[in-house]
């Protein structure tokens, strides 16, 4: 499930799924038995839970995982946080049909009753909190969290914000968290992810057709969002159809960073990668390059002489080639004569100084541009959305600098956003620790390059690079250095293709069973 819906559009489906004739006290009574078969497949029969409800309807599910839980053998001790007479709705009902008792949420009490307990059952507020948990409720979630007692979340770890994952004063920290119909931006962004534990989507019985109608243009990025335009290699293909991507090597001394761009490139799939080196380097990087091939490149003149042929159709431009004027002369070329750009590193600190021309040629331009800042550079790239940060989410961040840039925006870190001028964000989680190491990014700026020179359109092109610079970084593991990377390729791709393969087989039979139906009638 491609979809990222945040607590504001999340109640719009709700309320779709309820005007289309799903009942919410159906809904609510399937979200708790979703979050209670969560609990009843990890613990037997006979362990004690404390359930902790919140006044909301996020505490009536609470009420209804409760129910199920105790007919399923548990032991349960359930508290309310608020007063019982001032539950409404599907809560109140989900209330009225659990036949255990109900204590106050005090703290002192919450306390003494987590020391008897084997797991919690945070059902306090989940993904609509949107201010910082004061008082009793507070002190609720500090005694949880102190105890060490896993917890399973409904919805969203109470004290997350669910539309940007940030931590509102004192938060629970969830072991599993189990959500309903699709994820939130707040599953997926740091620090709300690393609080949420394992997320698990349960289906409580909203149609997916209510999504047109709420119109969510955030995603997660996974293989449905690109698959479609990532084509395995057919007979007919040449070296050319594949695309011919271009990096621009750093001076002598930094041309580390381009090469590991280059076989990146390579790797993912371009068919030909021409590495332009300045003539001060062409030896060292002769001395390293087999089937990258090598162009002698002097300044942006240089430049421009490589791409005056048209068949090298990707450029990646910025990895330790230097900042400076001599740089922002390569850039201006780039995006003179390229068809596709990706700008990285030393070019993006470079344009900074200066951004607005550059950013208005990319506006002017109908060819895709990539920029890949990390957090750092970001910040001098957009200084006022990096200050708005405490304000706004890291999606709303990138989001408004590709709206403004006319780029594509890939804003990296652990939870990588990708953002498109026409406002379409995906959320990458499947990067591990171990990718924060020199040189990983050069191989992200090689892949987004070589995607490009697939022609892969921009957005696609730099969320596939994405996902796969993570699932490369999973598959290499502990120890990993830059250097390993693009190896990990090869597995990789050959799987998705063969995936594929049967994807399109598995289609074309039910084709023909629909012929045959259809010519029987």
């Amino acid at each position: 499930m491609l979809e990222l819906l945040t607590p504001s559009e999340m109640a719009r489906a709700d309320a779709a799924a309820i005007a289309r004739g799903v009942p919410g006290r159906v809904l609510m009574e399937n979200a708790g038995r979703a979050v209670a078969d969560t609990i009843v497949h990890r613990w037997p029969a006979g362990t004690r839970v404390l359930v902790l409800c919140g006044p909301g309807n996020n505490g009536g599910d609470g009420f209804v995982c409760a129910r199920i839980l105790r007919e399923r053998g548990l032991v349960v001790r359930l508290m309310l946080l608020g007063d019982r007479a001032r539950l409404s709705g599907d809560a109140a009902e989900a209330a009225e049909r659990w036949r255990g008792g109900v204590e106050p949420a005090e703290p002192t009490r919450v306390a003494s009753a987590l020391r008897e307990c084997r797991v919690v059952v945070d059902a306090l507020f989940g993904a609509g909190l949107a201010r910082p948990l004061e008082g009793a409720a507070a002190a609720v979630v500090e005694a949880v969290v102190a105890s060490g007692r896993p917890v399973v979340a409904v919805d969203l770890p109470s004290g997350v914000d669910g539309a940007t994952g940030r931590i509102l004063g004192p938060a629970i920290r969830a072991e599993w968290t189990v959500t309903f119909f699709r994820m939130k931006p707040g599953h997926l962004l740091l620090p709300g992810r690393i609080a949420c534990g394992k997320t698990l989507v349960a289906d409580i019985g909203i149609p997916a057709s209510v999504l047109a109608a709420i119109g969510s243009r955030t995603t997660r990025d996974l293989p449905d969002l690109w698959r479609d335009h990532l084509r395995p290699p057919g007979l007919a293909d040449h070296k050319y159809a594949r695309g011919h991507a271009v990096v621009v090597s750093g001076p002598l001394a930094r041309t580390g960073a381009a090469r590991l761009a280059a076989e990146a490139a390579l790797r993912v799939g371009a068919g030909l990668v021409t590495l332009a080196s300045p003539p001060d380097a062409l030896v060292v990087n002769a001395s390293h390059l087999t089937a990258v091939m090598l162009a002698r490149m002097n300044g942006a003149e240089g430049l421009a002489e490589i791409l005056a042929d048209t068949r090298r159709n990707a450029l990646v431009l910025g990895p330790a080639c230097g900042v400076g004027e001599g740089t922002r002369a390569l850039v201006e070329t780039a995006l003179a004569a390229a068809p596709a750009v990706v700008l990285d590193a030393d070019a993006l600190t470079t344009i900074a100084e200066a951004p607005a021309e550059i950013f208005a040629t990319i506006a002017a331009r109908a060819a895709p541009v990539v920029l890949t800042p990390h957090e750092g550079e970001f910040a001098r790239l957009f200084p006022d959305l990096a200050a708005a940060g405490s304000d706004l989410p890291k999606t709303e961040r990138a989001r408004r600098a590709a709206e403004r840039s006319g780029a594509i925006v890939l804003l990296k870190g652990a939870d990588t956003v990708v953002a498109a001028p026409d406002g379409r964000v995906a959320i990458a989680d499947n990067a591990p620790a171990d990718l924060a190491t020199a040189g990983s990014g050069d191989v992200l700026a090689g892949l987004v390059g070589g995607l490009l020179a697939r022609r892969l359109p921009g957005f696609e092109a730099a969320a596939c690079a994405v996902w796969l610079h993570g699932e490369c970084g999973r598959r290499a593991g502990p120890g990993l250095i830059a250097e390993d990377l693009a190896g990990e390729l090869r597995p990789i791709l050959a799987e998705f293709h063969e995936a594929e393969r049967r994807r399109a087989w598995a289609a074309e039979d039910e084709d023909d069973e629909d012929d045959d139906r259809g010519g029987s009638d």
